[in-house]
């Protein structure tokens, strides 16, 4: 297994996990359309975000995206992980664990990068156990938001 950065040709690979992981954690069919072009426009511009695949035999198995927050507090930048996503086939092999590494890395090897943060659906105890298990400790914040799109 190899990680590497998703490029544009990637778009389809990626709106499919996307798609998977809207159905899996929230039951949610999102509209492909909007779906493909919101991948495109975060791969054609990188201050929106980046995705990196997880790759076995040149096929994806995995993803994660990384989205900016500026803080003005900490004068850094957070990263936040964002659509987290392996195929069920390949799952409890590793994928998650190796794609958050190499996350982890370059944020740590990058002087503006001031920590990592996620949200994850409140009765996902699963991927609470794991985000644990990788250090991360759960914020005292809470998410409020006003959506507009869905």
């Amino acid at each position: 297994m190899s990680i590497r950065l998703a490029t544009i040709t990637d778009a389809e690979s990626i709106a499919r996990f996307n798609s998977l992981l809207a159905e899996e954690t929230e039951h949610l069919a999102l509209d492909p359309h909007r779906l493909r072009q919101g991948v495109e426009t975060l791969l054609r511009d990188p201050s929106k975000g980046i995705y990196y695949l997880a790759m076995h035999d040149g096929v994806p198995v995995g993803q994660i995206m990384i989205t900016y927050e500026w803080s003005d507090w900490r004068n850094g930048t957070f990263w936040w992980i964002q659509s987290v996503y392996v195929e069920k086939s390949a799952r409890g092999s590793g994928i998650f664990q190796s794609l958050f590494d190499h996350i982890h890395s370059l944020a740590r090897e990058r002087g503006d990068v001031c920590g990592l943060r996620l949200y994850v659906e409140k009765s996902n105890e699963r991927a609470k156990r794991t985000y644990d298990r990788l250090g991360m400790k759960l914020s005292h914040y809470e998410m409020f938001e006003s959506d507009f799109v869905l």
